[in-house]
């Protein structure tokens, strides 16, 4: 019996789960549209083990949301991912952001596009199937009226994630299914850290970094008028 505990970060919800085989049992979460990570994420750490009488030597990984996602976000949940790690002597499992997200959709067919909102019309991206196989790999992709075209043209889209609102003003074809309102969240992270588990597919805790994806562009000081 594996128990793993789950943190996701990589927006505005602070999200903690209990998973046992795959199946969360335990989920603690702020689904708002602060940042609390600071605040809440050791507090919800301790109370989900708490509440569910479960010491810290009893969990066999930590598993985190690798990204993309916040800078900051990301950062504080794989901090507090590798302290635990670290004072346990547990191995570290990273979770995909946008598969995790893409796992809330429940459809026997058609494709999923999980999406993370980033600055102005550009957003995080991947493609996947209803199994929840990978068609293309995470993109930082500026959003036009021609975006995601080639998968529309095939069959029905599920878009998901906080990215939708934007997508939705762009696209305007009867394929686009648009789910609005959802976040990432450790739930979803279940499945994906178990079946990483099994694998033994680790990652190295002294030098995990996450997934931050976002180039950084450097702007043209203005001038002086």
């Amino acid at each position: 019996m594996s128990i793993i505990l789950n943190i996701e970060t990589a927006t505005t919800n602070c999200s903690v789960s209990l998973s046992k085989e795959g199946e969360t049992f335990a989920l603690l979460e702020d689904n708002s549209k602060q940042y609390s990570h600071a605040e809440r994420l050791h507090v919800y750490i301790n109370q989900i083990l708490e509440e569910n009488n479960i010491k810290s030597s009893q969990i066999d990984a930590i598993a985190v949301s690798k990204g993309p996602g916040s800078y900051t976000g990301l950062r504080i949940g794989v901090s507090a991912a590798k302290g635990l790690c670290f004072a346990l002597d547990k191995p570290l499992i990273s979770v995909s952001t946008l598969e995790a997200l893409a796992r809330q959709v429940k459809e026997e067919n058609g494709l999923i596009i999980p999406m993370l909102d980033a600055r102005r019309m550009e957003v995080y991206s991947a493609v996947f199937d209803a199994n929840f196989n990978t068609i293309r790999e995470i993109e930082a992709q500026i959003l036009d009226e021609q975006s995601f075209a080639s998968y529309l043209e095939k069959g029905k889209v599920y878009f998901i994630g906080n990215g939708v609102e934007k997508t939705k003003g762009l696209i305007q074809h009867e394929n686009a299914v648009f789910i609005d309102d959802k976040l990432p969240s450790a739930n979803e992270m279940s499945v994906v850290a178990y079946n990483k588990y099994k694998k033994s597919d680790i990652e190295d805790v002294a030098y995990f970094e996450p997934y931050y994806l976002k180039d950084f562009v450097a702007l043209k000081p203005k001038k002086n008028s």
